[in-house]
């Protein structure tokens, strides 16, 4: 954070608040507020700031109120509370609903004031710091391990990719904390299956099942992936989405149910299974009719939103077209072979601007055609990996090897 932490100062006494100015300007970025509704103004428009003092006391919205609806927009900013009341039930209250950093009565010292504030911005920097490592430094990570699910098994990698927007959807409708951590537990959710054969989900996605040792090899991915991720640092509660994304809502033995299942794997859970059916030739209402008739299976909350908005950007059909009508977002249902019988694209495969300039290149005309399943937006699918050029040739190197 370069130059002056910045601090905003909230209370309904514009004479303490003009003392807040001249005392403290000349260390921090001072910024003060009206009241708990200016300061949510102050926030929105101007935000994030490192630390909020904020009375407890005040009218319209007091001080728990105010630091409640702040962390849920600014859940890094430090939050400390000032009273003049010697109310110790208050100052408990805040503490455990608003998650004060620290708690000062008021009139407050100037060297006790001085020190919260300096604590409290160290304390901003280590959290953001530590969420710029979190996006930034396991980004690479990240995408060395989808890039090897998308070669290892399109199929899953695919299946993947096209929940991932209804999720978000959900997660935001129901203001679920942490976004991030879920959307990346979305991206990584098939990573367990990168040991497993490909053909086993071409026949979950035209089928929508699985029976005898493949249905019991399938129930074991959501383990592997999460073993996996628990030797990264700092994806702990990614990897506790991705173990529970199969975990019925009523528990299944001695595992966790209800509330106790992460969010982020109720969310998933329900996405996966609605796509499950989608794919395998079921319409909106029959897949929504099939999941409500599921007892226990899903948070009765979550499948509400479910049926609130899978259909509005998400669902496809099949289709059969020419290869030289495929447009992105579509998921190939067949490969594409070369005149030569190579693979120029794989079952499962999502189709990219890069795989357009690719079959164009091959030639291949207005008499190949293929099998797909088409979006029922006009949004465009994810764009493709990091080295498409090297994965499609490993790609038809690996069609070359036979299996043993």
């Amino acid at each position: 954070m370069g130059g002056k932490a910045r601090i905003l100062f909230v209370d309904d006494d514009p004479e303490i608040l003009a003392a807040f100015r001249r005392t403290l300007r000349r260390s921090y970025a001072v910024e003060t507020a009206l009241g708990p509704l200016r300061g949510l103004e102050a926030v929105a428009e101007r935000g994030p700031f490192a630390v909020v003092v904020s009375d407890l006391r005040m009218p319209g919205l007091d001080g728990n109120e105010f630091f409640t609806r702040l962390r849920k927009t600014c859940p890094d900013t430090v939050r400390i509370m000032l009273t003049g009341y010697a109310d110790m039930r208050a100052a408990m209250e805040a503490v455990n609903t608003g998650h004060v950093f620290r708690f000062l009565a008021k009139p407050c010292d100037e060297a006790a004031l001085a020190d919260a504030l300096a604590d409290g911005v160290t304390t901003y920097l280590q959290a953001t710091a530590e969420r710029d490592f979190l996006k930034g430094a396991l980004r690479g990570i990240i995408k060395v391990l989808t890039d090897l699910l998308a070669l290892q098994n399109p199929e899953a990698h695919a299946r993947a990719m096209r929940v991932r927007r209804l999720v978000a959807d959900m997660a935001r409708y129901l203001d679920a904390p942490d976004l991030w951590r879920i959307d990346l537990a979305v991206t990584l959710s098939q990573i367990g299956t990168m040991v497993m054969p490909e053909g086993m989900f071409v026949r979950l996605r035209r089928t929508g099942t699985l029976a005898g040792d493949e249905a019991e090899l399938f129930a074991r991915h959501p383990a592997i992936g999460a073993d996996l991720l628990d030797n990264i640092p700092k994806l702990g509660e990614v990897a506790g989405i991705i173990r529970h994304q199969e975990t019925p809502y009523a528990g299944d033995g001695d595992g966790p149910w209800g509330t106790a299942i992460p969010l982020g794997a109720r969310l998933l859970k329900a996405a996966l299974d609605y796509d499950r059916l989608l794919t395998a030739g079921q319409g909106r209402e029959a897949a929504l009719a099939v999941m409500a008739g599921r007892e226990g299976s899903y948070d009765p909350r979550v499948l509400a939103v479910v049926r609130l908005l899978a259909g509005e950007r998400e669902g496809f059909v099949r289709a059969t077209t020419p290869v030289s009508a495929l447009t992105p977002g579509m998921v190939l249902e067949e490969d594409i072979l070369l005149p030569a019988g190579e693979k120029a694209a794989v079952t499962g495969q999502v189709v990219d601007a890069w795989l357009l300039g690719q079959l164009q290149q091959a030639g291949l005309g207005r008499t190949a055609v293929c099998r797909v399943l088409v979006p029922t937006t006009d949004e465009a699918g994810p764009s493709g990996l990091a080295d498409p050029g090297l994965l499609a040739l490993l790609r038809r190197v690996k069609t070359l090897v036979p299996e043993v």
